[in-house]
């Protein structure tokens, strides 16, 4: 008998330096889902920890409420886990759905443990276990704190370059004993953007007019970061590294000059946060199939790099509505050919866009098929993402 409710479960990895906005963030991604006045027609939101939800809606409020930004937290590493539940589960539709959730980890790794050094062995082993748990994310945020921007304002490459070096020379630091046992890395995030956290400080701002200002005062050091990563990872060409780059505001914040307490927050002026899922979800597949497309990837690779790819094509494809599910049913899923079989129905799934992605939501919407209806909504998000220059995606 099959068990309910059936889960999916995309991860991402969020790293900033201390004082960034991570849990900030992760209070507005959360938040607004919970008030009264919210409302989704394909899903709910649910943090599969009670506590932990609470007090993510609890620093949401002193936000809304009292103009009061959540507590920093220091040396602690998070993990959230939220669950993306998909309405009309009790149709008969919906019990030959592939899933009924999709469930989203978020990892957040310590900011401070990429700018100081470990002060005994215990830590120094908690923040290897720690890095290890979030390699199953197939997409990592490096948040490039705004506020730092702004204070290194004319000469942002100092604090650029000490964002970047601290934080590759804190990759290097777990280096040998992430990679002692087994060799290269198999499963590791593949795709590493660069996010401005705080965008609303920039209201003139779009994600080219963030990525032109990183790529012209950091590049080197964006290289150096990319080459310790590459040396962590089998097949180091499939990694995207500072390829791609998205605005991230959790609200407007409005500061007094007399101190660091903000005067008033306005949590509805939010920037990016609705990509967040759109990004975890339909990014590493679209990443696939380019990756696919020019180079020999290893099967190994293949399965830890958007697996169950085939399954969400089928889905976003509207199934039976174009024969994919019965060519996803077809594919060999061992053997050389097993990936290279996959891609024609990946590369169908992938580069929808436009009128079709539109009709496919469309018609699940009118057929009450939630799961077609996400999928494809979340892919028509990530290109508006795109359109509202919000988010760069690499073309590689």
């Amino acid at each position: 008998m099959a068990k309910y409710p059936r889960v999916r479960e995309q991860h991402i990895a969020v790293f900033g330096e201390s004082g960034s906005g991570k849990t900030v963030l992760v209070s507005s991604f959360f938040g607004p889902t919970q008030e009264g006045s919210y409302s989704n027609d394909l899903w709910d939101l649910v943090a599969d920890d009670t506590g932990q939800g609470n007090r993510l809606y609890q620093n949401y409020l002193g936000m809304r409420d009292r103009a009061r930004a959540p507590m920093p937290t220091r040396f602690e590493a998070t993990t959230y886990y939220f669950s993306v539940k998909l309405k009309g589960g009790d149709s008969a539709a919906a019990k030959k759905r592939p899933f009924d959730a999709l469930r989203l980890a978020w990892h957040d790794y310590p900011g401070e443990w990429f700018e100081e050094s470990p002060s005994s062995e215990e830590e120094a082993n908690r923040r290897v276990d720690t890095f290890r748990s979030l390699l199953r994310s197939d997409v990592a945020i490096l948040l490039v704190d705004g506020q730092k921007l702004l204070d290194y304002a004319g000469e942002e490459e100092r604090y650029l370059k000490s964002l970047l070096t601290n934080f590759r020379q804190g990759v290097l630091r777990l280096k040998d004993d992430l990679l002692d046992d087994e060799g290269r890395l198999v499963e590791f995030p593949r795709i590493w953007i660069m996010a401005l956290s705080k965008a609303d400080l920039f209201p003139d701002w779009d994600v080219h007019a963030f990525r032109d200002l990183v790529i012209e005062k950091a590049a080197s050091h964006l290289d150096d970061l990319r080459s310790t990563l590459k040396d962590l990872v089998d097949t180091p060409d499939a990694l995207s590294v500072g390829e791609d780059f998205m605005l991230l505001s959790s609200a407007k914040f409005e500061l007094s000059a007399a101190g660091p307490e903000p005067l008033e927050i306005d949590v509805t002026q939010r920037v990016g946060l609705d990509l967040i899922l759109p990004v975890a979800s339909m990014l590493p597949l679209e990443r696939r199939v380019q990756w696919s497309e020019r180079m020999e990837i290893p099967r190994q690779v293949l399965d830890t790099l958007a697996d169950g790819a085939e399954t969400l094509a089928a889905v976003l494809t509207g199934g039976k509505t174009l024969g994919v599910d019965k060519l996803v049913a077809l594919l060999p899923k061992v053997g050389p050919l097993a990936g290279l079989a996959a891609l024609p129905v990946l590369t169908a799934a992938a580069k929808m866009a436009g009128s079709q992605l539109r009709e496919i939501n469309a018609q699940a919407r009118d057929h009450h098929d939630f799961l077609t209806a996400t999928l494809t909504q979340f892919k028509l998000d990530l290109d508006q993402g795109v359109k509202d220059k919000l988010l760069i995606r690499s073309l590689k």
